[in-house]
């Protein structure tokens, strides 16, 4: 069982930047591939970014390539999104999500854990 909680959050100017941060309860925490995930108003939970096990490889959705940055710090149990470069399309919940195993995944279904939710709001 894995418990993953975000923070970091926050509002911020168009053009700023915003590191969200989920620490994750639970052993193991470097056997499991980690997520970040986004949901506006009204919209559906779309993907944002990914990380493999053993961070040595990310996947990023094509709209926050170049400005976002997912990374983890297994010893802290805690994997990061540095957002720079912010817009007001950004605006969102940002949810971490993990799940066991070596792999890039995309889709939400594929996560097995969720944390609560941290709220991003870029003004223009």
């Amino acid at each position: 069982q894995v418990q993953l909680v975000e923070s970091g959050g926050g509002l911020v100017q168009a053009g700023g930047s915003l590191r969200l941060s989920c620490a994750a309860s639970g052993r193991f925490f470097s056997s499991y591939s980690m997520g970040w995930f986004r949901q506006a108003p009204g919209e559906e939970r779309e993907f944002v970014a990914t990380i493999f096990q053993s961070g040595a490889s990310a996947v990023y959705t094509d709209s926050v390539k170049g400005r976002f940055t997912i990374f983890r710090d297994d010893a802290k149990n805690t994997v990061y999104l540095e957002m720079n470069s912010l817009k007001p399309e950004d605006t969102a919940v940002y949810y971490c999500a993990a799940v066991l195993g070596g792999g890039i995944y995309r889709r939400s279904i594929d996560y097995d854990y969720w944390g609560q939710g941290t709220q991003v709001t870029v003004s223009s």
